[in-house]
C-alpha cells in the first residue's frame, strides 16, 4: 500500500504569521522542501516535502496574524463529513466545517473532548 492507511496521521500543518521563519528552521533542521500551493483561492499555503522522492506530507498556512500560531496533525478518513458528525456526537467541537479545495481534498478541524486541536481529511474521490 502506498501512502498512509485510513485512521492514521497522514498530514501535519503549521499555522503562522512567520512562514519564512518556519521554512528556514525546519528546512535547515530536517532538509525539508517547500512549494507554494494555490488550490484554495485567497489562501497562502506552502506544501512540505520531508525528503527526496517523498510526497508532500505537511504544510504551512500563512495566517497573516488573523489567528494564533499552531501545529496540528490530520488523520486520513474515508468521509470527512461523516467523521466530523460522529466526532460531534462524541462531544467534539467543530472548529472548521468540512471544505474541499480545488484539488478535491476535503478537510475539517475539531477539538476533542479534552480540548486538543486536530484535523481530518480525505483525498479526492477516484
Amino acid at each position: 500500500m502506498s501512502g498512509p492507511a485510513m485512521g492514521s496521521i497522514g498530514w501535519f500543518e503549521f499555522g503562522t504569521d512567520q512562514p519564512d521563519t518556519i521554512k528556514e528552521f525546519y528546512g535547515a533542521l530536517f532538509d525539508w522542501e517547500f512549494k507554494l500551493n494555490t488550490n484554495l483561492p485567497g489562501v497562502n499555503y506552502h506544501e512540505i516535502t520531508t525528503g527526496p522522492g517523498q510526497p508532500s506530507s505537511g504544510g504551512i498556512f500563512e495566517s497573516g496574524g488573523r489567528f494564533a500560531d499552531y501545529a496540528v496533525f490530520y488523520i486520513l478518513v474515508p468521509d470527512v463529513a461523516d467523521t466530523v458528525a460522529k466526532a460531534k456526537d462524541l462531544g467534539a467541537e467543530v472548529t472548521m466545517e468540512p471544505v474541499t479545495d480545488a484539488a478535491g481534498i476535503t478537510f475539517g478541524r475539531l477539538r476533542d473532548t479534552a480540548g486538543n486541536h486536530f484535523g481530518v481529511f480525505s483525498p479526492p474521490a477516484q
